[in-house]
């Protein structure tokens, strides 16, 4: 019998995951990361993690499989909240949930399963697992989950080929209501228990008051853009090299204060992003003003009004060839060769037609249509149909 450890997150998906690995004859383990003790920034009720551990064991006891907890707080606080510190503090905007998975769950954890001795590790993600023999070698590929409302493929873009061999994602075929009706028939306590929408592991997090612990609230101006601007005037690429072009598209403008009207003031250019349109608290506007660039040097930001405000809006991202990942490996691009793919900048994103460039020390991923606010720091992936085949941090 196969031993399946799962990250059993006290959440209905997960538990379900378990029942149906369990039902398929695996001989399963409850395992629960606890990951964050400072309560001071989360949101009360909204899934403290002590609630959390109790369901998680309350289910374990209804499904009569083992379960412990373990504490990986300092491996979190390490891998992850540091390095969102710095990103904000540089004026980018990391995508903690996707490092969670690469540092924490599918390293980390990864390794104390196996260490108890689990053939493979379970998760309740939206996804799906396939394999095929390819050149004699057998390749692992990320597929979406057939519930694309669902699709988690997004988190999932920073694994590789070790990783997804020893990984099983259980609800993958399933849709979030038929998930739900089954934790509901076998009278699984957290059947309507509502899905977490905080940081990976942390809660519901009130952003601004987590980034106040360590980045001081700092006053500056706040600068608007006029939509019909001379800096958007279009530029002529066309007597240009392809991959000076691109590059030329993937630069983005550097405001200066100059280009535009001082309309209010903010507490700190690190605690906004790009396309951001809560929190300005300036009024007297036609349309919801949205933030164009940050400059956490100077301390200022910068907006539009309009979520078609041409400052938005950008057909070409680059990503350094640091920073690029292929879980298909085989399928990788050989400097100066180009792809057709599907791909997105951000979770639930619907799939964008694009073409992927690659050449000696970047990669370019250059949209059919206008992509708005493009943000550095974040994942953009990439598929072919519906299989994840590589991802890069946008820069």
């Amino acid at each position: 019998m196969k031993k399946v450890v799962i990250a059993l997150s006290g959440g209905v998906d997960s538990s379900v995951s378990a029942y149906l690995l369990k039902k398929s004859g695996y001989e399963v383990i409850g395992l629960f990361m606890k990951n964050w003790h400072d309560e001071s920034v989360t949101i009360s009720n909204e899934c403290p993690w002590l609630d959390d551990s109790n369901d998680a064991m309350i289910v374990a006891q209804k499904l009569k499989i083992p379960f412990q907890s373990v504490d990986l707080s300092k491996e979190y606080d390490d891998r992850i909240v540091k390095y969102m510190f710095k990103e904000y503090k540089n004026g980018k905007t990391p995508n903690p949930d996707i490092l969670c998975n690469r540092e924490i769950k599918f390293d980390i954890f990864m390794k104390i399963a196996l260490d108890l001795g689990a053939d493979f590790i379970a998760t309740g993600h939206y996804s799906r697992i396939d394999k095929e023999k390819i050149k004699g070698n057998t390749i692992y590929k990320l597929i979406s989950a057939v519930d694309k409302s669902k699709d988690q493929s997004y988190f999932l873009c920073q694994l590789n080929q070790d990783q997804l061999s020893k990984v099983i994602f259980p609800i993958g075929d399933l849709k979030k209501n038929e998930v739900r009706k089954i934790a509901k028939d076998i009278g699984l306590v957290n059947a309507e228990k509502k899905d977490s929408q905080g940081l990976c592991f942390v809660g519901k997090v009130k952003l601004p008051d987590f980034l106040k612990k360590k980045l001081k609230p700092k006053e500056g101006s706040i600068i608007e853009i006029d939509s019909s601007s001379k800096i958007y005037k279009k530029k002529d690429f066309s007597s240009i090299n392809i991959q000076d072009k691109l590059h030329n598209c993937a630069k983005r403008i550097k405001y200066k204060i100059d280009d535009g009207n001082k309309i209010g003031n903010h507490n700190g250019a690190f605690y906004f992003t790009i396309g951001q349109r809560k929190g300005l608290r300036v009024g007297g506007h036609d349309e919801p003003l949205f933030v164009l660039q940050t400059d956490v040097i100077n301390n200022i930001i910068y907006v539009g009004m309009g979520k078609n405000h041409p400052g938005l809006l950008a057909n070409t991202l680059l990503i350094k060839t640091n920073d690029e990942h292929w879980i298909r490996e085989d399928l990788k691009l050989s400097i100066n060769d180009s792809m057709i793919v599907m791909a997105r900048i951000r979770y639930r994103q619907p799939l964008q037609k694009a073409t992927l460039h690659k050449f000696k020390s970047s990669l370019y991923l250059s949209f059919d249509n206008p992509q708005s606010s493009i943000t550095k720091g974040q994942f953009a992936a990439w598929y072919i149909d519906d299989e994840l085949i590589g991802s890069g941090v946008i820069s």
